[in-house]
Parts: C-alpha cells; sequence; structure tokens
C-alpha cells in the first residue's frame, strides 16, 4: 500500500522543497505549451536536467573533496592499521589526534564529503515526489483530471466505485478523512494512477459521463505518451516496448558507476574500496528491478538523471584535472584557519595546544570549584562553632569545661 499525495505534499522538509520544484515543473510545462509540444515525458526529462544543473556546485564540492581524499585515504588507512586492535583509552586519544592532524593537514573536515549529499538527498526526495504524482503541480494536467473528476462526483454513488480502484492500485486510503464522500483531489488522486486500459474501464463504471471521460482521458493519454509506444502513467513490465525502460536505467547507471571508479580511484587498502565496488553492481540492478513495477514516468527520471550525470561528470573531470591540488590545500587551510579566528582560536594552533587548553581550562574550573566547596565547608563549621559557643552549660560541668577549653583555642588561633 502506498499513499498519493496530489494536494503536494506538506512535511516539514520535502514540503516547502517539493512546492519549489513543482513550481519549476509547471514552468517548463507552460514554456513547451507556447510552441504546441507540451509533453509530460519531455518535460520530466527537461525537469531533472534543469534541477541537477542547478546542483552542479554541490558536485564539485564534492568532487574536489574525492581528489583530496585520494591523498588522505593511504595516511587514514596507515592509522587505522597502526592502532588496529587497541582498545585502550590512550590509543584511541592518539589515533582521534592523528586522524585530525591528517584533515587539518589538508584542510579538509570528516563531514565535507557528506554535506553536499545531505543537502542533494531531499532535494532526490522531493524531486521524486513531484514526478511521481504530476497532476499535482502541472496545472493543465491537473485541469484534465479535475473535468473527469467533478463528473464522477456529479454521480451518486460513486465513492464505493472509486475506493475498488484505489483497492487495486494498492492506495492507502486509511488516512483520507470521509471515504463515504471522496474529495475532488481524493478522486484524482486515484485517476492519476490510470493506466492506459483502466480508462476504458471507468467509462463502463460510468456510462452516463462517457463523453467527459473520453474527451478529456484522450488528451491525458496524449500527453502522457512519450516516443509514441509508451505512456508514463503504465508500469513497463516484462512488456515490449515498456521493457526499454528498465534496461535503459540499468545500463545508464552502470556506466556512471564505472565512470566514477576510473576517475576517482579508490584505495585498495581501504576497507570501503570492496563495498564501493559491490554498490557499483548492485545498485544498477535494483534501479532496474525497481522500475519495471513503477510507472514509466519515475523510470524514465531515473534515465533522464543518469544521463545528465554521465555528461556533467565528464566536463567536471576535465575540469578537475586542471584544479592544482596544493593551490586548493592551501585554500583550504587558509579557511580552515578563519574559521579558528572566529572561534577565537588562534589560526597556527595545533591541535595537541588545543587538546592541552581544553584540558587547563577544566582542571582550573575543577580547582576553583574545589577551592569555593572547601572555602563554603570551612565557613559553615565556623558558623556551627559560633552558634554552639552560644549554648549555656550548667557551671562546673564536664560539658561546660570542655566549651571553655574549646573557645581558648579559638580564641588564640584568631590572635
Amino acid at each position: 500500500m502506498f499513499n498519493v499525495f496530489l494536494t503536494q505534499y506538506s512535511g516539514p522538509i520535502l514540503g516547502p522543497i517539493a512546492r519549489i520544484l513543482g513550481i519549476i515543473l509547471n514552468m517548463i510545462y507552460e514554456f513547451l505549451d507556447i510552441f504546441h509540444i507540451a509533453n509530460a515525458g519531455l518535460s520530466i526529462i527537461l525537469f531533472t536536467f534543469i534541477v541537477r544543473a542547478l546542483m552542479i556546485p554541490l558536485t564539485i564540492k564534492q568532487q574536489k573533496f574525492s581528489k583530496l581524499s585520494s591523498l588522505m585515504n593511504p595516511e587514514l588507512t596507515a592509522i587505522q592499521a597502526k592502532y588496529k586492535g587497541k582498545k585502550d583509552e590512550a590509543s584511541l586519544k592518539k589515533q582521534q589526534l592523528e586522524t585530525q592532524a591528517v584533515y587539518q593537514k589538508y584542510g579538509a573536515s570528516p563531514t565535507s564529503g557528506c554535506l553536499p549529499m545531505l543537502i542533494t538527498l531531499p532535494i532526490m526526495f522531493a524531486l521524486y515526489r513531484v514526478i511521481y504524482n504530476i497532476p499535482a503541480y502541472v496545472d493543465s494536467i491537473y485541469g484534465l483530471y479535475e473535468n473527469i473528476a467533478s463528473g464522477i462526483q456529479g454521480i451518486s454513488g460513486y465513492s464505493p466505485v472509486m475506493m475498488d480502484f484505489a483497492k487495486e492500485f494498492s492506495i492507502q486510503t486509511s488516512k483520507w478523512d470521509d471515504i463515504s464522500k471522496l474529495s475532488t483531489n481524493h478522486v484524482i488522486d486515484i485517476l492519476s494512477q490510470f493506466q492506459r486500459g483502466t480508462w476504458q474501464e471507468l467509462t463502463s463504471k460510468f456510462p452516463n459521463i462517457t463523453e467527459v471521460i473520453q474527451t478529456n482521458s484522450a488528451e491525458i493519454i496524449k500527453l502522457n505518451s512519450f516516443l509514441g509506444g509508451l505512456n508514463i502513467a503504465d508500469k513497463p513490465g516484462l512488456t515490449w516496448p515498456g521493457i526499454l525502460v528498465p534496461i535503459f536505467a540499468m545500463a545508464f547507471q552502470f556506466i556512471q558507476g564505472k565512470q566514477m571508479e576510473t576517475q576517482t580511484p579508490v584505495d585498495p587498502n581501504n576497507p570501503t574500496a570492496n563495498t564501493m565496488k559491490t554498490m557499483n553492481t548492485v545498485m544498477p540492478i535494483m534501479s532496474g528491478v525497481f522500475c519495471i513495477s513503477l510507472p514509466i514516468g519515475v523510470g524514465l527520471y531515473w534515465v533522464a538523471g543518469s544521463v545528465f550525470q554521465i555528461i556533467q561528470q565528464f566536463f567536471i573531470s576535465k575540469y578537475m584535472e586542471k584544479v592544482d591540488v596544493n593551490e586548493l590545500i592551501a585554500k583550504n587551510v587558509e579557511k580552515a584557519k578563519k574559521k579558528k579566528a572566529k572561534l577565537g582560536v588562534s589560526p597556527d594552533a595545533s591541535l595537541e595546544d588545543l587538546a592541552k587548553k581544553q584540558t587547563k581550562s577544566i582542571s582550573e574550573t575543577t580547582n576553583v570549584s574545589s577551592k569555593t566547596a572547601s572555602y563554603a565547608n570551612l565557613k559553615t563549621n565556623n558558623e556551627s562553632s559560633n552558634k554552639n559557643s552560644n549554648v549555656s552549660f550548667k557551671k562546673g560541668s564536664i560539658a561546660a569545661n570542655a566549651n571553655l577549653l574549646n573557645r581558648d583555642k579559638t580564641d588564640k588561633g584568631d590572635k
């Protein structure tokens, strides 16, 4: 079961991103419509290319980190081998300091390679949501579905019929407010999953609006058609020519992986090397399998994304060949010094100096706290003594004589 989201996804993180991407997709579609070549498949391809192009600066940043990694990884691997099997606190601290020293040497950060990916991932997930449900974001396509949905809602008892279609497409309806009277968006959510042959079945269920369904569905099928024989709303399965989409998705992603291996060599001594090679083989196969059971539009997005990545990687690699590694390291070190200065730390301070400084601060704080606590205890004891001195004892008693001696000692000490 899966949720559909015609009302546009409203999550706190992906929601705003999806809305922005939806605006871009709508603009692309309207632009193509000016030249009478409006097509959902072509819009997906251009949309994918434009969004990927906007993320080129992040890709370049990641590539620069990869270039530094090829120099750092042998040193980091040597440190790991040096402390392999050592679990005592002293060894762990030394390993951490030596690892940080390597990053400091190259002006890099352990999170440098992850940051572009962390920014890219939400965009990619939001992009998928937009591609998966185009009617929610493209006004002209929404209008065609709305015409059919309005006609259906005008017929008594339409909800049970549409709920049967929802079950057929495994649409999760448990979170819908009132399934006894589906809203326009709920009906369009179901209609957006229709394949070419399902429209005829819908006509048989609602014969009173046959003309409305046939007129609008014909336009929807036309807009969803790609390269003649493909419909982006259909699931390709293993039939021809739909099977070409999963095949192309696998092939281009495999080429992309091999391209990355060639242009970003991995240290064979690095434990992650074999994992990366396995991922470059497994991921294309998984993409192909997923494309078989997902709408062709999603597979088309994956194919377009891989093609763009291959072309992009080619030109970025040419650019990276001209980048001087030593100059890159010098810039990174300078940036790191500026960050230290903003934090009030000496730019030339070593990691060991920083560690000693932190330790000294902690010790000083501890000593001050100890002295304060000692003074407080002493004060409390003195106050207790003074209070005891005011207590009256029976004259000539043992307690009275003991208290007298104690006061004499205190008075002598004060003098």
